[in-house]
């Protein structure tokens, strides 16, 4: 089968790009995949980190693709279109995960459909920030696929708002294994400069509002000197606030690491870290649960979107009663007073390992697509 994935590949950095890597190398074992890339994600000044781009030092997959798009180009989306018409595919896969991206990837898919089957893997249907425009937009888009992939039933719920005649398959988030093993634990608290023989905390992945580290770092201030709180990311926007709440909560206690980790660097935050806190305000699935599982590290989170659904139904983590500092504070001092409750989720966490291989997520896809 011929299979044309559209979305973003190497030289573009971020989760996004790890899947449809991970999800090419997987297809590519079978069928025979092309990669269609963007020439322009995003315009910079709309993009609030550094950089979208992989930096010299980073160690993403480099996937052959061909760089056509151009999100704030229309021309490019004719001639998009056109290049993969000409590759004439079997069926062509698009990733979508914000509104922003509904004009462009909607005129290929629409252009495309009737043509081969498309499926569109959707992230996020209603994002974590929205806008006034995300509605139109969004089923602007839907209505050039032929089915649709969700990670997790909140998006399928969220899809069917919009498109209550949708045909889709609910496929849960393959791991992440291209972080190595899981390092020892002393050396990874030497590597990061964190003192030896505390209860380590790890708030990782991107800094944005949606995901609450303000929340967090309210819960951590009301924790005794033997915890510590290791937060890792680039944040997008200020980090003011979060700098005035870790002053009255201890920053001595605070270990920051305010930048892009590079996928060599990963292993060690989660090798380092007893419980991944994820203190969302919304969420539909997270990328971070999956590098969790690779780490079998336990998760705290916080009842929102499919957190619930993919975690604590699971057994693989805590679910907070409410999204306040109080319940997460509750969630973290009830995690390590009983070493029972690590034992389970470690051990749920393997079961789960076994059933998120990436063979069988791209099963699942394209038994889905024959039912097409």
């Amino acid at each position: 089968m011929k299979i044309a994935i559209l979305s973003c590949f190497y030289p573009y950095r971020g989760g996004i790009s790890q899947f449809n890597a991970c999800l090419y190398g997987e297809l590519g074992k079978r069928h025979d995949v092309k990669a269609f890339n963007f020439s322009r994600q995003y315009p910079e000044f709309l993009f609030p980190g550094k950089t979208q781009y992989v930096t010299e030092d980073d160690e993403a997959v480099k996937i052959d693709s061909e760089r056509l798009l151009d999100t704030a180009n229309p021309f490019s989306y004719v001639s998009t279109l056109k290049k993969i018409r000409e590759w004439k595919p079997d069926l062509l896969l698009v990733r979508y995960w914000m509104s922003w991206f509904a004009p462009s990837l909607g005129y290929v898919t629409r252009g495309m459909k009737g043509r081969c089957k498309v499926i569109s893997i959707l992230d996020n249907v209603v994002p974590h920030e929205p806008r006034f425009f995300d509605k139109p937009f969004t089923k602007y888009f839907l209505k050039g696929s032929d089915g649709y992939v969700t990670l997790c039933d909140a998006v399928a719920e969220d899809l069917l708002r919009l498109k209550p005649d949708a045909v889709y398959k609910v496929i849960p988030h393959p791991l992440y294994s291209h972080f190595g093993a899981r390092k020892d634990r002393a050396g990874a608290e030497r590597k990061l400069g964190l003192l030896p023989g505390k209860k380590n905390i790890l708030f990782f992945g991107l800094i944005r509002e949606y995901k609450g580290l303000d929340i967090l770092i309210d819960a951590f201030s009301g924790l005794g000197d033997d915890y510590q709180l290791i937060i890792a990311g680039e944040p997008y926007g200020s980090f003011d606030k979060y700098a005035e709440m870790m002053e009255k909560a201890g920053k001595d206690r605070i270990h920051t690491f305010l930048h892009y980790i590079k996928d060599s660097e990963v292993s060690d935050f989660f090798s380092a870290a007893d419980v991944a806190v994820l203190p969302y305000r919304s969420a539909t699935q997270s990328g971070i649960s999956s590098v969790s599982y690779h780490f079998e590290v336990p998760m705290i989170v916080t009842d929102v979107g499919g957190l619930k659904e993919t975690i604590g139904d699971k057994g693989t983590g805590i679910v907070t009663s409410d999204i306040s500092p109080e319940a997460v504070r509750k969630e973290i001092l009830g995690y390590f007073a009983n070493p029972e409750i690590r034992r389970n989720c470690i051990a749920n966490i393997r079961k789960v390992k076994e059933e998120l291989s990436w063979k069988s997520f791209c099963d699942k896809l394209l038994d889905f697509s024959k039912t097409l």
